[in-house]
C-alpha cells in the first residue's frame, strides 16, 4: 500500500475513535445520571422517612405531654381530696371531743343534782330526766308552793337554793322554767289574783326563776320563764295521783346556742 493510501485510512480512523469516544462518553454519563436519580430518589425517600419519623415523633411527644398534664391533674386532685379528708378528720375529731366534753360535764351536772336533791327525789317529789343533751327537773307543787298560792314556801326555798347552787355551775345550758296545772281553775278565793290558770302558772314560773337569780345567783340572761297552765298534763286529770303530777314547775337545761355561736366564731377568729 502506497504512503497515500495509508493516509486515506487516518481521517477515517480519526472519526472511527472520536465516535467512539463520544459513545463512550454519553454511555459513561447517562449511567452516572441514572446513579444520581437513584440516589436522589433514596435521598428523597429517607427525607419522607425522616419526616414520618419525626411527625410520629412530634405525635408522641403530644400524647406524652398529654398524659404528664393529665397525671398533673390527677396529683392536683387527689392532693386536695387528701387534704379535705384530712381537714374534714381534724374537724370530725375535734366534734367527737366537742361532744365527748359536752357528755362529761351534762352527767357532772345529772349527778351534782342528784346528789343535792336525793332526799326530795327518794320521797317522789323530783323527779330527774336526761335525754338528748337535755336534763329536766321536775318538782310538785307542793315542794314549793302552798295549795293555790304563787309565792314560795320555806321548805320550797330551801329546795331551791340547792337547785340554784348546781344551776349557777353550768355556763353552757339555757334554764326554762314552765309553770304547769291540773285543770281545775283557781278557787273563788284566788281568781282575783289568778283569774285563770294561765295566770297562775306564769306567776310561780316568774317567783321561781325570781328566786333561782336572787338567792341563787343564777344568771338571769340564762333564765326564761313560762307559764303553760292546763294545757299540757303528764297524767290524768281524771284520778287525785294524775292531777298531783299536772301540778308542777318544770326545769329544763337545753344547749345554749348563741353561747355555742359565740365559741365558734371565737375560736374562728382567733385562727
Amino acid at each position: 500500500m502506497s504512503a497515500e493510501n495509508g493516509r486515506t485510512w487516518v481521517p477515517w480512523l480519526v472519526t472511527a475513535l472520536v465516535v467512539l469516544l463520544s459513545g463512550g462518553v454519553l454511555y459513561l454519563a447517562h449511567r452516572s445520571s441514572a446513579q444520581a436519580q437513584a440516589q436522589a430518589e433514596e435521598a428523597r425517600k429517607a427525607a419522607d422517612e425522616a419526616q414520618a419519623r419525626a411527625r410520629d415523633a412530634d405525635a408522641a411527644r403530644q400524647q406524652l405531654a398529654e398524659k404528664l398534664t393529665a397525671l398533673e391533674a390527677d396529683r392536683t386532685r387527689l392532693t386536695t381530696e387528701k387534704e379535705q379528708l384530712s381537714n374534714e378528720k381534724e374537724q370530725l375529731t375535734q366534734t367527737v371531743q366537742e361532744q365527748e366534753a359536752e357528755l362529761a360535764k351534762l352527767k357532772a351536772t345529772y349527778d351534782d343534782l342528784q346528789d343535792k336533791m336525793k332526799a326530795e327525789i327518794a320521797e317522789g317529789a323530783i323527779k330527774l330526766s336526761q335525754a338528748q343533751g337535755r336534763i329536766q327537773v321536775d318538782l310538785v307543787d307542793k315542794v314549793l308552793f302552798d295549795s293555790g298560792d304563787a309565792s314560795i314556801s320555806k321548805r320550797g326555798q330551801e329546795v331551791l337554793k340547792r337547785l340554784g347552787g348546781v344551776l349557777a355551775k353550768v355556763d353552757d345550758k339555757s334554764i326554762q322554767v314552765s309553770g304547769h296545772t291540773d285543770d281545775s281553775p283557781p278557787s273563788q278565793k284566788l281568781q282575783s289574783t289568778f283569774p285563770t290558770n294561765w295566770e297562775l302558772s306564769v306567776a310561780r314560773a316568774v317567783n321561781v326563776v325570781r328566786f333561782l337569780q336572787e338567792q341563787g345567783n343564777v344568771p338571769a340572761r340564762r333564765m326564761i320563764a313560762a307559764g303553760y297552765g292546763e294545757t299540757r298534763p303528764i297524767g290524768a286529770n281524771a284520778t287525785p295521783q294524775g292531777r298531783a303530777r299536772n301540778r308542777r314547775i318544770e326545769v329544763l337545761l337545753i344547749p345554749d346556742l348563741t353561747a355555742k355561736k359565740t365559741a365558734v366564731r371565737t375560736a374562728r377568729d382567733g385562727r
